[in-house]
């Protein structure tokens, strides 16, 4: 039984999904401390032959509150016509802009402030798009031992979903050790993905963007090939 763990990405780029894709189990980490200048409301998309960040504000609250406890400001609505008007501004020209677009709207139409559902809203729609069918989890509704903290609360979740193979993203060659895994019984393994260039309207190839970006130059079937370009350390 594999499983990954991921905070709430806002459209993260496709490593995020390929960890998805792989895993028998994907665990949406909304219970840990929300932390200013990630990725959980904001992404970057191409826009004049560079990357272009885009974000969604969130309200001002307790820095102690859990990432499931945030919310987006009033100004989403605002927000989210501003991106729809620069992904028209940028990929009207795309091959696949129509059914990315139509795709984007029905993320974007739901009314929900609640960051981690939000997200995870958007992150379901993404993957039935793409046929991934990787049951998907929120963190702060699983029974497991909240008083753990970092790796040792991550070794908690696997033991919930009944994990014998967790898989981080690459980073987490930093935090997590493959010998404190492996006395718990469980195979500790690290995603790299490849860089796979496709072609954005012939210029200078500009990578690790949004899936948006993805989902805009390549067909499906394109995506479903990118998503196994990775390497497990």
């Amino acid at each position: 039984m594999k499983i990954s763990i991921m905070q709430p990405y806002l459209f993260p780029y496709i490593g995020y999904f390929q960890l998805i894709n792989m895993a028998d189990k994907f665990v949406i980490y909304d219970d840990v401390q929300y932390i200013k200048g990630g990725w959980i409301n904001r992404n970057r998309i191409l826009l004049n032959r560079k990357a272009h960040l885009f974000t969604f504000s969130i309200k001002n609250d307790s820095t102690f509150l859990n990432i499931n406890q945030r919310f987006f400001t009033e100004n989403i609505h605002k927000e989210r016509k501003i991106l729809l008007n620069l992904v028209e501004l940028s990929y009207r020209k795309a091959p696949y802009y129509s059914k990315t677009k139509k795709l984007l709207d029905c993320i974007l139409s739901v009314d929900e402030m609640n960051i981690s559902q939000m997200i995870t809203h958007s992150l379901k729609l993404i993957c039935d798009h793409l046929d991934i069918g990787t049951k998907i989890y929120f963190s702060s509704e699983l029974t497991k031992d909240n008083t753990l903290k970092g790796e040792q609360r991550v070794i908690n979740i696997n033991k919930c979903l009944g994990a014998d193979h967790y898989i981080n993203s690459v980073g987490g060659d930093k935090l997590y050790s493959k010998e404190v895994f492996k006395n718990n019984d469980i195979k500790l393994s690290f995603l790299q993905p490849r860089l796979v260039e496709y072609s954005q309207f012939n210029n200078e190839f500009v990578p690790w963007l949004s899936i948006i970006d993805v989902l805009m130059f390549n067909d499906k079937e394109k995506v479903q090939k990118i998503l196994n370009e990775y390497d497990l350390m």
